[in-house]
């Protein structure tokens, strides 16, 4: 497999992923580690969710197309200049 892409950041308000090789702009596999706070609230039967939770810290660690399985291409794009059209999951749609 090729080499991680440098930019690891999550994409912010107004930006997105995109994938150079292939176009994709809907689908990764992102691996990542987070460090949190949570409350959890357990019912009677000891079912429990999540109802706080604050984040302490989070590193994203790699960011691969789901598409084509390139970690090498993988670029932060501002959203609204995205070309949609050229995303594969905009073929599969319209199949």
């Amino acid at each position: 497999m090729a080499d991680q892409t440098a930019d690891l950041r999550v994409p912010v308000e107004g930006e997105r992923w995109r994938c150079a090789g292939c176009g994709n702009l809907t689908r990764f596999d992102v691996t990542r580690s987070r460090r949190t706070t949570e409350y959890w609230h357990f019912d009677l039967s000891g079912e429990h969710r999540v109802e706080e939770e604050t984040v302490h810290g989070e590193a994203v660690e790699s960011v691969s197309c789901r598409w084509c399985g390139r970690s090498d291409a993988i670029e932060v794009v501002d959203r609204a200049s995205a070309d949609t059209g050229s995303d594969p999951a905009a073929d599969a749609a319209a199949g």
